[in-house]
């Protein structure tokens, strides 16, 4: 049996709540696709989406944040690493190729969340777009 003791739900709560918006305050990627969230829920209003293209939507949001956030954890905890590694070397270099590795694969898979997700917001909103437009 687990002797120690778990904190209260909602603290639990706090803290991812805690990492979002450290996040969104420090990472300049998290603040364009937060924007990028605002101008398409705007434009979903606007142009008048369906109930499951708002869902896709939605579900785009969350998954590119959400990768970002995985992205912004790996690449903190690689740093972390990469300087306990320094240290332990008294200053010579170790585990660098690695590290570019995971920091440059995490971002990797944001990106191709990303660009699917424009390819869907195309999909989606060109053509409602362009009728809204007279087109």
């Amino acid at each position: 049996m687990d002797s120690q003791k778990k904190d209260p739900l909602y603290k639990s709560f706090g803290y991812a709540f805690e990492g979002i918006g450290t996040c969104i305050k420090k990472e300049r990627n998290m603040k364009i696709h937060c924007a990028a969230a605002i101008l398409v829920v705007i434009a979903g209003v606007i142009l008048k989406i369906s109930s499951l293209e708002w869902c896709i939507c939605l579900t785009l949001f969350g998954l590119i944040m959400a990768l970002e956030l995985v992205n912004t954890a790996v690449e903190a905890v690689v740093d972390l690493v990469t300087v306990f590694i320094w240290v332990v070397n008294r200053g010579r270099e170790g585990g660098k190729p690695l590290a570019k590795i995971a920091k440059d694969t995490a971002a990797g898979a944001v990106l191709i969340a990303a660009i699917m997700a424009a390819i869907a917001g195309i999909i989606i909103f060109l053509p409602k777009g362009l009728t809204f437009l007279g087109f």
